[in-house]
């Protein structure tokens, strides 16, 4: 029987960088997963391991290339790992790398950020992932289950209505979600770091901005605003999981309630995805 395809690699390889300044030190924290596709199949129809880069070989090669780039940002980084074994290795034709950062915000001591000390921020893990081939680079970053919510100027009305709809219209509600975001680039930026920031800072400001008729009317603006703002960018990629808070019935206490009690829950919730092209 035919082998059709075959990956392998190496999955969760942490890496923690340190730059100690004489005053300052700065810290990045990754998990990365390489992927190598290429002339293997020997390793699986013949027993035969010759072409094979060993997954600890590939651990080790991340540990050096973090060594000898401390401050290489995360898009940066991966793409240095994922030339590397396309450059050094003709058995490898593709590498595919993904690298989710553990984001350490300063910590600040008396109203002055401490040169030493930080503190584990929790809202979001910035992801990059670069694909390389001998013929072509492409470069993806991206936030994973960023949360963020609006207590106001939300609705959801006028949507199918048949014998199987139970929820009524409204035009006031909460809007929350934990979203996963993806961006391609067409070219680099000229900062990586600087540019998700604005692409972020952008969507944010769309969604806060303006009355959201629908989640799916607020993620397609927001990738518009996104695209508009960041001319490097060539798509972006948006799941927006709902996460609900439905009002707590509180009558049997002989409380009318006016929209101040919720129960927090996502399950089930609505999983929203949308993908907002320049073409």
């Amino acid at each position: 029987m035919p082998l059709t395809f075959n990956s392998y690699g190496k999955g969760r390889v942490r890496v923690f960088r340190l730059r100690r300044g004489a005053d300052r030190h700065e810290v990045r924290e990754l998990t990365c997963k390489v992927m190598l596709e290429g002339d293997f199949a020997g390793a699986y129809t013949q027993a035969d391991n010759r072409q094979v880069v060993a997954t600890d070989t590939i651990k080790n090669i991340v540990n050096v290339l973090a060594h000898e780039n401390p401050d290489a940002d995360n898009e940066t980084f991966a793409t240095l790992v994922g030339r590397f074994f396309v450059e050094r290795y003709p058995q490898v034709e593709k590498a595919d790398v993904y690298a989710v950062e553990t984001r350490w915000a300063r910590l600040a001591i008396g109203g002055e950020a401490h040169p030493h000390a930080f503190t584990l921020d929790g809202n979001g893990r910035p992801v990059a992932r670069v694909a390389a081939s001998r013929d072509a680079l492409t470069v993806r970053s991206g936030l994973e289950g960023f949360t963020f919510m609006k207590t106001t100027e939300a609705g959801w009305a006028d949507f199918h209505a048949d014998e199987y709809r139970t929820l009524p219209d409204t035009d006031d509600r909460i809007v929350a979600s934990s979203m996963d975001a993806t961006w391609t680039w067409e070219r680099p930026p000229a900062a990586y770091e600087a540019a998700n920031a604005t692409v972020l800072s952008t969507m944010l400001a769309t969604f806060v901005g303006t009355y959201s008729a629908s989640v799916q009317d607020s993620m397609y603006r927001m990738g518009e605003a996104a695209l508009a703002a960041v001319p490097e960018l060539r798509e972006i990629r948006l799941a927006m999981p709902n996460k609900h808070y439905i009002p707590m019935n509180l009558s049997a206490f002989g409380i009318i309630e006016g929209g101040t009690v919720f129960l927090p829950t996502d399950e089930p919730h609505g999983q929203i995805e949308a993908v907002i092209s320049r073409a």
